[in-house]
């Protein structure tokens, strides 16, 4: 029998989320709702007695000081409208299932099959409000209708009836389950078609490969011997479009790229990836020689780099950006559990260390109309903010650095790019812990979460835009502390060497993860049959390509499954045998004593030629900016400082917990009070030793509008000076790429194609360049190319975007530098020069134009500067600093002196200036975002000693800190032309997201 408990706040307590949403009703909708109330609901499915029902209610259900529970009765009173929201069935419920692990502690019995708890939430609605207002506020606001299901009551039908009608939880349908074969000796039209309807994302001459192969004489003949004809199963056409997606095999970065520069010079590059990234990192090894510390890169879950002579560091960052559109908390959510499971399934397996993010959002206060099927740019920001907190925070793994980053043109589909770092003994059980390998005989181990339809096409639908028919099936909700207790058993496994190797089951789910282990070893012969389900009635394709969260597959040495399986089960963690890996040359997949699918490992991975695309580039020119002289820029200051792109993120950051594990040393904020934003994070990985892993980023994608070579050029320095900005060492730190990027394949819904083409050509040279002259391995990376909104009428492309983060050491973070200033006297230093290049600056942003005159990088210059700042860092003769980005030199000094709570006194005339002294202005000096800048202050007795360290470097004293609280900026012709107080300043800084 299927039962109701509802937990409400006391009538005398105020309601939190009530009156949050009542704020977004009023900001969003303009409807006049006078009260929200909630009440959270959870539906039992279970054979439990009234006793028990009760126990868990007025126990783990209910905080009995500011809540009341009602079982099987209606707690809502009070309210014109009810509205109750619950998930759709087969969606992850995370409440449900820790709700129902508590009532089995409870009782002392485990759950049969079939039975659970299941959660939805109440909203009572009081004010003057009709029914339609109701629906757009249910839809607009409380439910995401993708995943969750309503049921909205007027208080007069819900008297009548006594209560809201239960929800019906489970998976209900048929249970039968069968195996489809797909004819592909139809046209080009109707291989589209199949293509097209299956969420495959193949092209025709991909789809004309895999009707080719059917062909074969020797693949038929194979096929028979195995029961199978010569029509490809759903399960083998599925497997292959997971394969071959853009998400999985990274066709465009792999492709035959024909090159044109804006002089008519013509070249061919064969993979983007092959000839600069790959390259860069090559050439970076070969320049370092024996002080060479990559240890595997490119060809794991992760990179991964030496720490020192005891530990190994990993990293990587990944995106979600298409999930995140259609299910900003879901999408999150598996974004940043998803990357976790990418370090810790690299080599034998790392332990988690720390969490980056960086998101990309549109204007969270847009006010126009948007296309169907789009989001509003503040629901995914909250939805975003609120996933990667829950991933995040249930993992126990602190979260150290990110960035929000804000353009409208992220509205058509918002980045999210979620990054984990972890640490692995150089060595375990004698071996190199980068290591790993498979023999054949090995069993087919999936261990963690179960398999659901959550997931389905995920890889393919990521790899193509956004569109009104994107699929339901692409959201998943990703569930933490099952994840964790995982993640503990097997370190522990890995410690015991009870397996061999392991990765992550991520996107394309045992497709992807058992495929490329069969890559490793050359076949498998799995057994879908025997795969753990979340609900009965998957069909084997869906089983074989599900992106169900939470899951880790193995090979196992068959001596060894006893004592893995024992262990596993005192963790309380699910393990599953589904097969052998073999040295067949097959992908040999079955459904019980079927198969269903028999395809050539070399196929899968080999069988794809590569894309042709065409690439030309034409430089844009934008309307020159109208920059108006003025007399004083405090109030044009202030505007940047509340900027979305400057402003503070406090309000994000303060929700992810950046001091679990104990190790955090640098954190997000600093200063006086807290508050003031960290160029990187620094993070001692072993509690016991003072040596530090710092990590920093650089984004932006503005300076795309312009040319894509100086925005990566730009985004590259920028992550380096972050970096060395708090004492990162230049002797080892590493590089990850991650770019997104709009749709670069000419077509006709791409018409401009060629063109975006060349500007991630254009992107990966600068890559390359900057990387050399900077010594910066690149040990991982990841591209997502297809981040446009297209519903047929309406286009709307993201701006080309690098994502460049770094990681590496400092020798004893004891040491490191943070960008709050320190005491009155104090002497500030400009390390670099500036020049004109307001160019994509956030001030003229501001005054609502590019520009052309992008900011450049002099990476010799910088490199030689970089190094000598260093050397004063571990001379312990640096008392601040701080990198000079978004807002250029003012708005670090704002930054830095609000930071530490003492003001400053600087005189443009001692600036350095780079280029024509013609062009040489007031609005320029403070406003232009010249790369390889950083602010410094330094103890007037350190002086001789810094100046002797900066010798033969570009620098210049610009000032003075000072005990009044107050900003004074005086420009080139002697008049002040900044000057604030500290508290305005920040006021101005913090005011626009502190209360979102």
């Amino acid at each position: 029998m299927t039962r109701r408990i509802e937990i409400a706040l006391r009538v005398q307590v105020r309601d939190p989320r009530g009156e949050r949403i009542k704020r977004e009703i009023e900001h969003f909708l303009h409807l006049p709702v006078e009260r929200v109330r909630t009440i959270d609901v959870y539906t039992v499915d279970a054979a439990l007695s009234d006793a028990e029902l009760q126990q868990a209610a007025a126990g783990p259900f209910c905080d009995q000081v500011i809540q009341e529970w009602h079982l099987d009765t209606p707690a809502a009173r009070d309210f014109d409208y009810l509205v109750e929201v619950g998930l759709r069935p087969g969606v992850t419920d995370n409440v449900g299932r820790t709700a129902r692990e508590a009532v089995e502690y409870l009782t002392g019995r485990p759950f049969q099959p079939g039975e659970g708890v299941y959660t939805s939430v109440q909203y009572l609605l009081s004010g003057k409000i009709t029914h339609a207002d109701v629906e757009r506020i249910t839809t607009g606001l409380l439910c995401n209708t993708l995943i969750q299901r309503y049921t909205i009551l007027d208080a007069a039908t819900f008297a009548a009836q006594r209560g809201v009608p239960v929800f019906v939880p489970k998976v209900l349908g048929e249970i039968k389950t069968e195996v489809r074969e797909i004819n592909l000796e139809v046209t080009d039209q109707e291989l589209m078609r199949i293509s097209k309807d299956g969420v495959l994302a193949l092209t025709l001459e991909e789809m004309q490969i895999i009707q080719a192969h059917f062909r074969d004489v020797q693949v038929l003949a194979a096929r028979q011997k195995m029961g199978l004809g010569p029509r490809p199963t759903d399960v083998e056409l599925e497997a292959l479009a997971q394969t071959w997606s853009e998400h999985c095999k990274h066709k465009i970065f792999a492709g035959t790229v024909q090159y044109e520069d804006e002089e008519g010079n013509r070249q061919e590059i064969k993979s983007l990836f092959k000839s600069f990234i790959q390259r860069t990192t090559k050439d970076v090894r070969e320049k370092l020689g024996d002080r060479d510390f990559c240890l595997s890169v490119f060809k794991d879950n992760a990179g991964v780099i030496r720490f020192n002579d005891d530990w190994s560091l990993v990293f990587k960052v990944e995106t979600h950006n298409s999930p995140s559109a259609l299910d900003p908390y879901g999408g999150a959510l598996t974004g940043i559990v998803g990357v976790n499971r990418d370090p810790f399934g690299t080599g034998q397996g790392a332990k988690l260390i720390f969490n980056t993010d960086v998101f990309c959002f549109a204007d969270p206060f847009y006010d126009k109309p948007l296309p169907s099927r789009l989001l509003h740019p503040r629901r995914i920001y909250e939805g975003v903010v609120e996933g990667v907190e829950h991933g995040g925070n249930k993992s126990g793994i602190p979260t150290v650095n990110g960035s929000l980053v804000f353009d409208g043109r992220f509205a058509g589909k918002p980045l999210v790019f979620c990054g984990t770092a972890g640490i692995m003994p150089a060595t375990i059980n004698g071996k190199p812990s980068h290591e790993k390998h498979i023999e054949p005989g090995d069993l087919i181990v999936m261990a963690g979460g179960r398999i659901g339809k959550d997931g389905i096409h995920g890889a393919t639908f990521s790899s193509e835009e956004l569109n009104e028919n994107s699929p339901v099936s692409a959201v998943q909700i990703g569930d933490p502390i099952t994840q964790k207790r995982m993640f503990d058993f097997l370190i522990r496994a890995r410690d015991k060497g009870l397996y061999n190797f392991i990765t992550d089951n991520g996107a394309g789910g045992l497709s992807s993860s058992i495929g490329e282990m069969s890559g490793e070893c050359g076949g498998c012969r799995m057994d879908l049959a025997k795969a753990p389900l979340k609900y009965a009635g998957l069909n084997p394709w869906e089983i074989l390509i599900s992106e169900a969260q939470e899951r880790m597959s193995l090979a196992v040495p068959p001596a060894k499954i006893d004592e893995f399986t024992e262990m596993a089960r005192r963790f309380g963690v699910e393990v599953s045998v589904l097969g052998e890996f073999t040295d067949s040359g097959y992908f040999h997949i079955l459904h019980g004593e079927r198969t269903v699918a028999y395809l050539p490992v070399a196929f899968m991975h080999e069988g794809l030629p590569p894309m042709q695309l065409p690439a030309k580039w034409v430089p844009p020119r934008h309307e020159e900016p109208r920059v108006v002289i003025q007399n004083d820029y405090t109030a044009d200051l202030k505007q940047l400082l509340a900027s979305l792109n400057v402003c503070s993120k406090e309000s994000v950051v303060r929700r992810y917990d950046h001091e679990v594990q104990g190790g955090s040393v640098v954190k997000p904020f600093t200063g006086a009070a807290n508050d003031g934003p960290s160029d990187a994070a620094v993070v001692r990985p072993v509690l016991d030793s003072f040596e530090g892993v710092v990590v920093a980023h650089g984004i932006c994608p503005r300076y795309s509008d312009i040319d894509t070579y100086h925005m990566t050029a730009n985004a590259v320095d920028e992550a380096l000076r972050n970096y060395v900005a708090v004492g990162g060492s230049l002797d080892l730190v590493a590089g990850l790429d991650n770019f997104c990027w709009c749709d670069p394949v000419l077509s006709e819904k791409t018409p401009d194609g060629d063109y975006k083409m060349a500007q991630l050509v254009r992107s990966n040279q600068a890559l390359y360049d900057v990387c050399m002259a900077y010594n910066l391995p690149l040990i991982s990376g990841k591209d997502s190319m297809k981040n446009d909104f297209y519903d047929g009428s309406v286009k709307i492309s993201i701006p080309p975007t690098l994502l460049f983060s770094v990681i590496g050491r400092i020798e004893d973070a004891r040491k490191a530098v943070t960008m709050d200033v320190k005491r009155p006297g104090d002497i500030v230093y400009l390390l670099g020069k500036t020049g004109n290049e307001l160019g994509a600056s956030e001030y003229l942003a501001l005054k609502g134009f590019v520009g052309n005159r992008v900011p450049q990088v002099d990476t010799a210059k910088a490199y030689k500067r970089y190094r000598a700042y260093h050397e004063a860092v571990m001379a312990g003769l640096v008392a601040s600093c701080h990198d000079l980005s978004d807002g250029g030199l003012a708005v670090a000094a704002a930054e830095s002196a609000f930071a530490g709570a003492c003001g400053m006194n600087l005189d443009l005339t001692r600036v350095l200036w780079t280029g024509d002294d013609g062009e040489r202005n007031d609005v320029t000096l403070l406003f232009a975002e010249s790369a390889s800048r950083h602010l410094v202050t330094v103890r007037p007795e350190n002086r001789g000693a810094f100046e002797a360290a900066m010798g033969g470097n570009c620098f210049a004293s610009i000032g003075v800190v000072t005990a009044e609280p107050v900003l004074t900026i005086t420009g080139i012709d002697g008049g002040t032309v900044v000057r604030a107080g500290l508290a305005e300043l920040k006021e101005a800084w913090q005011r626009t997201l502190k209360d979102l």
